[in-house]
């Protein structure tokens, strides 16, 4: 590895986090001395409208690959989450680190758990996704739109904007925030988004040496579920304004894989659902198992509603 290593990174506290344990990990493992280029992105600067009228998560890394294009950086680290299904000619995933806490979780100050809101109570959200299994779980509450970095949602909450907001609790942990959250939502009441809770470092796919030294940091359980997760979004067609949770979990060596599609306009419309699961040993086979999650999706009627994402 070069002896000095440039991470572009967005500016957020979080992605900070994230890039300086990137940073830490690479120093410890090849001795590189390593810079960070803190940036502001699209989706950090749009705060009015959701991801999804706007241009989805794809606005959370664009800049950051036109810092690795132009070469002011080497690799950029994402949230695996906010990282587009299919990646721009010219970079390539590296290599996906072992995931966090991938659940949602339930951040409140007077009530423990969702089912302890009151009947018309205000719960925010930045997400489709959340949005409809919210739906599902609670048609009587009132889900708003929430955008912002973690502690700017964190402040709308403090401020009574909200009774209750949902957020991923794999960044409230990396934090140090944990005591935020309330309740958990099991996976089986709300399924978390493809990638949610990994990291991934994306890099020039022609910067052959540094791809063969970072591939050594996968985590290849996380990197085979992420793969099966990411390929039901890639043939639901991976858009943001699409509200698909899919999730998969080890067991042994099966690979079980859940995926839920909600309506985009019609928020209780009932969820379609799937659940397939196989044993998994290599990229190929887990990209098949996303497949048929989706071919049971799409059996279901789900063109229907992606019509209208």
């Amino acid at each position: 590895m070069a002896a000095s290593i440039v991470i572009a990174t967005r500016e957020s506290r979080l992605a900070l986090w994230q890039a300086e344990h990137v940073r830490d990990l690479l120093a410890q493992r090849f001795g590189a001395q390593v810079e960070l280029l803190g940036m502001t992105t699209r989706g950090d600067q749009i705060l009015d409208r959701t991801l999804s009228k706007v241009g989805g998560k794809g606005l959370f890394v664009k800049e950051l690959e036109t810092a690795l294009e132009e070469g002011r950086a080497h690799l950029a680290v994402h949230s695996l989450k906010d990282v587009p299904m299919d990646l721009p000619e010219g970079f390539a995933l590296a290599c996906v680190l072992e995931r966090e806490d991938p659940r949602d979780a339930f951040v409140s100050p007077r009530y423990q758990r969702l089912a302890d809101l009151p009947q018309g109570a205000k719960v925010g959200t930045s997400s489709l996704r959340r949005w409809v299994q919210l739906g599902a779980l609670r048609p009587d509450l009132v889900v708003e739109p929430l955008r912002g970095n973690l502690d700017t949602r964190l402040r709308k909450l403090d401020e009574g904007q909200y009774d209750a907001i949902v957020l991923a609790a794999a960044g409230l942990k990396r934090l140090g925030l944990a005591a935020r959250i309330r309740s958990v939502f099991e996976t089986g009441e709300m399924l978390p988004c493809a990638g949610q809770g990994a990291l991934g470092i994306e890099v020039r796919s022609d910067n052959a040496a540094l791809l063969q030294q970072l591939v050594t940091l996968t985590h290849r359980p996380t990197w085979l579920a992420v793969q099966a997760e990411r390929a039901v979004s890639r043939a639901m067609g991976g858009s943001c304004s699409m509200p698909l949770a899919v999730h998969a979990q080890w067991r042994g060596d099966t690979l079980w894989l859940r995926a839920a599609l909600g309506h985009p306009a019609r928020p209780l419309a009932t969820l379609l659902r799937a659940e397939v699961e196989a044993a998994v040993a290599d990229d190929a086979q887990a990209r098949a198992l996303g497949e048929r999650a989706a071919q049971a999706l799409q059996a279901q009627g789900s063109a229907a509603y992606l019509a209208e994402a």
